[in-house]
């Protein structure tokens, strides 16, 4: 889902089922629009989410996720992104964990979600899940996200090496998501350095983006497959749009075993 007629960004967005023949069970969205009717200052909203729960009802929460959340945000006024992400995070919980309720094929259903908002040039974030966040700039990429999974807390815990977690069987465990019987809070750190807490990450909300930035939003299956180093030289080496296939393609390539979706998000160079 694209809507972006008024869009101050250069927008990619694509998504692929992987090579196992594993239904799409990844739902993006991106929306652009005006701040509010009185204030024309333009504004884009990504969000990416990966579905939890066999028999398509995966494909289902991530649906009802992405389209709840660009709802919420569409028709807030931008006076607190925060605060909007916070109560649309927590509808979006309660929604999919209610629908899994009413429904036995959808028992256990949800989702990771990852989503940037925009207005202008000064970026808000907030996520659950492992679904990923980055800022490139230049040759340099930087995770604005944390993972919530088991291995994240194991390694922040330092009982777990980084070294060794390519094929932890914890991996894939996940801590945090939308349509848990306790509606999760967003997590709205926003990490800029590796070592910043957790109450410097907070306060990095409302990051002011440069003119060339590109905001990455993407699934696992980009990431088990690609790593940080390789994703910003793909994008480096080819414009926006055949860059995101590219990071496709490679994920692919190297066995493709997950869905794959990628939508990054460029500020103009030329942008005042």
């Amino acid at each position: 889902m694209i809507r972006a007629q008024r869009a101050h960004m250069f927008i990619t967005a694509q998504s692929h089922p992987g090579m196992t023949g594993k239904n799409n069970e990844d739902n993006f969205g991106v929306s652009a629009f005006t701040l509010n009717e009185h204030n024309p200052m333009p504004v884009v909203f990504a969000v990416v989410s990966d579905g939890i729960g066999g028999h398509k009802a995966g494909e289902i929460a991530s649906e009802m996720v992405v389209n709840l959340l660009s709802q919420e945000v569409e028709a807030s006024n931008g006076g607190n992104p925060q605060a909007v992400f916070q109560q649309s995070f927590y509808k979006a919980s309660e929604a999919v964990y209610k629908a899994a309720q009413e429904d036995a094929t959808r028992k256990g259903m949800g989702a990771t979600v990852a989503c940037a908002l925009v207005i202008g040039a000064v970026l808000y974030i907030a996520y659950a899940g492992d679904s990923r966040i980055y800022l490139m700039r230049g040759k340099k990429i930087r995770q604005l996200s944390r993972d919530h999974t088991w291995v994240q807390e194991a390694i922040e815990k330092g009982v777990l090496d980084k070294s060794k977690i390519k094929n932890h069987p914890n991996l894939h465990v996940i801590r945090r998501y939308i349509g848990s019987n306790e509606p999760p809070e967003p997590d709205l750190r926003l990490f800029l350095r590796s070592d910043n807490s957790d109450e410097q990450a907070r306060k990095n909300q409302g990051y002011l983006l440069h003119p060339g930035d590109v905001v990455l939003l993407c699934s696992d299956g980009l990431t088990d497959l690609v790593n940080d180093v390789e994703i910003v030289a793909l994008a480096q080496q080819r414009p926006l749009e055949k860059a995101a296939k590219a990071m496709i393609d490679l994920a692919n390539e190297r066995g493709g075993h997950d869905n794959i979706t990628v939508v990054m998000l460029q500020l103009p160079e030329d942008y005042k």
